[in-house]
């Protein structure tokens, strides 16, 4: 087994408008989980040699702008523009000029396909370098391959070339094998087919398939590394690819989950994101959705009706229930969260009781700010308290019901805010008289 790390660099096509989707947003920027299509595609790039300094050149195009923003957030990423969409020959060829002083393997996929994994991408880079090859194409074996560009063979087994499914013959049609839009090429080798690519088809577009072709004249090797799984190469196109695309990623991994050790007690009702970690015995309640990236703890009690919004920890034993809300907090072990509250932009410690329905207020609408509260180890909160960020409450603090929490409290405190409660005798029977007298005049 290969085992070396290879170098490599990615280019990631994102230029497309996707039309079928109906929406003002890139196709790319449309979310699972509440990550971008592009951003499950960048993380899996990233996660081939995670150790490795891994560069991504993405070509965008629609949308440019806001595709641009979101990519700020990785260091190893840079992005060229495809100013007119003329097909994936071309927007590769965009690309070529951040990769003129480069020697060594390019990875090309796509910015639409989320559910692709790094160890499948892993796998071809190895199969590519160790069969020598000038041009490996990802391929898959679909029996409804309606749409796909497909793989034809020569009697030899040996790929001939990729025919798109606008261009096909009707015995063409037929062929299962599919084109998945991935490709490593050894770049000194096949730089220059991008100079030469031709646009003599029914789209007048510049295709990337057609570099298996010039390969082939220039009597290069080309290989097919057929994958696995096809449901890996699913293209997101529409609203209803992108659901189905969240089905697969959804159930996928509950199964890990389970296979680990982690009870999920309904899993028609319970989505959690694969950026999120779980430990052995805990138990997911129905009704649960866990998005973004989260580490819960083992022994842990999840639900029903819990809602994880991204960068959220939990430690062992703790307890999260219903109708909880929890968003970039960090939270102790043996801790309960158990009912109706939120929690955001918090700290809490170990051995920590949250009352029914506490919210944490972390936000100033006005100035857009959110700042942090900390709980230390031991706090007791009543029902129906509102903690007034930024304070922190020290060990042990004991925080009446119904309070607001503005200023921090010393360890050991007992903390009340409440006005001072008032009896009216009577008051209901006087109200009523008064409405019988207006009644009467």
């Amino acid at each position: 087994m290969f085992n070396d790390k290879i170098s490599f660099k990615a280019v990631i096509l994102a230029a497309g408008k996707g039309t079928r989707m109906k929406s003002s947003k890139p196709k790319v920027l449309h979310e699972i989980f509440s990550k971008p299509l592009l951003g499950w595609v960048v993380d899996a790039v990233n996660d081939i040699y995670p150790q490795s300094d891994t560069k991504s050149i993405v070509v965008v195009g629609c949308g440019a702008g806001e595709v641009e923003d979101y990519l700020k957030k990785y260091e190893n990423v840079s992005c060229v523009l495809q100013k007119e969409q003329l097909g994936t020959g071309h927007a590769v060829s965009v690309a070529a000029e951040e990769l003129k002083d480069f020697c060594g393997t390019v990875l090309i996929t796509c910015g639409d396909t989320p559910l692709l994994k790094a160890s499948t991408m892993r796998a071809m880079l190895e199969y590519h370098t160790e069969h020598n090859c000038d041009v490996t194409v990802m391929s898959a074996i679909f029996e409804n391959p309606f749409g796909y560009g497909r793989i034809v063979r020569a009697q030899d087994g040996s790929i001939e070339g990729i025919v798109e499914q606008k261009d096909a013959n009707e015995e063409q049609k037929v062929i299962k094998e599919i084109n998945t839009g991935v490709y490593c090429l050894k770049w000194e080798s096949v730089k220059n087919a991008f100079k030469e690519l031709k646009n003599n088809n029914s789209q007048g577009e510049y295709y990337l398939t057609d570099i298996v072709g010039w390969a082939k004249e220039k009597n290069k090797k080309v290989l097919s590394f057929v994958i696995k799984n096809p449901d890996e190469t699913l293209g997101i196109n529409s609203r209803s690819q992108l659901a189905c695309a969240t089905l697969i990623m959804k159930n996928e991994k509950l199964e890990e989950l389970m296979e680990n050790g982690v009870s999920i007690v309904d899993t028609l009702s319970t989505s959690i994101s694969p950026d999120t970690q779980i430990g052995a015995d805990t138990i997911i309640y129905p009704n649960t959705y866990i998005s973004g990236k989260n580490k819960i703890g083992s022994n842990c009690k999840i639900g029903p009706f819990s809602h994880f919004r991204g960068d959220v920890e939990v430690g062992d034993y703790s307890k999260v229930g219903n109708f909880v809300e929890l968003k970039n907090a960090k939270i102790g072990s043996h801790t309960n969260v158990s009912h109706l509250s939120y929690v955001g932009d918090a700290t809490l410690g170990s051995n920590v009781n949250i009352g029914a329905g506490t919210i944490f207020a972390n936000y100033n609408s006005i100035t857009k700010e959110k700042k942090r509260s900390t709980l230390k180890d031991g706090v007791s909160i009543g029902s129906n308290t509102v903690i007034v960020a930024p304070v922190e409450l020290k060990e042990n603090v004991f925080v009446g019901a119904g309070s607001v929490i503005t200023k921090d409290v010393e360890e050991n405190s007992l903390a009340l805010c409440r006005t001072p409660q008032k009896e009216y005798p009577n008051w209901v029977i006087k109200q009523k008289n008064l409405l019988n007298k207006k009644g009467e005049e």
